[in-house]
């Protein structure tokens, strides 16, 4: 019997077995790419407040520290927004007539909280505790980033599982001396390995990466 197909058929059968596993890693490579990007994950987005709070303003020019606002963020599971009186402590006597600033006084005067946009918003099938993490020596600016250079707000990192589970699994990586953990300018040291072994050692970090520690 005579042979139906060429016997260029094989070398093209070949190639284009290849071509698709190619094609398919190729596809795969861009769908990994993509759910990583900002696009997905929304890190470096800024996202436009009812008033342009300037941290970099409020930081690193005139030295506020983050536990003003933030006043939970040692003792609860979130941080906590200031209320609008916490505002008014100081723009009651400083730009007090802004007409930036309206929605701050019109805020205190009704009784009614400004609306803002939140930025780092896990899922809700997520767990985050801010004070065991405080606790742990986990720095503010690990996190966030350097807030303390934002005109407005960004989300610095992922936020995804990944991210997470990098300091998780390795947190010597990261963890700073307590009194360091709300210092925007904190830099860790040459030997930071180093250190951060002692410190998991001395304030009792466990490397938890089971499902149920953010899954509950």
């Amino acid at each position: 019997m005579s042979q139906i197909f060429h016997r260029s058929t094989n070398t093209f059968a070949k190639l284009s077995i290849y071509g698709s596993i190619f094609i398919i890693g190729g596809i795969l490579a861009v769908i990994i790419a993509v759910n990583r990007s900002g696009y997905v994950t929304q890190a470096g987005v800024t996202r436009e407040q009812p008033v342009p709070f300037s941290h970099q303003h409020h930081v690193a020019a005139i030295g506020v520290d983050c536990r003003y606002c933030h006043t939970t963020v040692e003792t609860a599971a979130v941080a906590g927004i200031p209320p609008t009186k916490t505002c008014m402590n100081c723009h009651s006597q400083i730009w007090s007539t802004s007409p930036m600033l309206e929605p701050v006084r019109d805020s205190y005067r009704t009784d009614k909280s400004i609306r803002w946009i939140r930025v780092h918003d896990l899922p809700d099938f997520a767990y985050f505790n801010h004070s065991i993490h405080v606790t742990k020596g986990v720095g503010c600016s690990t996190c966030h980033g350097q807030v303390d250079r934002m005109p407005l707000v960004w989300q610095h990192s992922s936020l995804q599982m990944e991210w997470c589970l990098d300091c998780h699994r390795k947190p010597e990586k990261y963890v700073r001396p307590r009194e360091q953990v709300f210092n925007m300018e904190y830099e860790p040291p040459a030997d930071q390995i180093a250190l951060g072994k002692q410190l998991v050692k001395d304030y009792k970090i466990q490397s938890l990466t089971s499902c149920s520690t953010c899954h509950r």
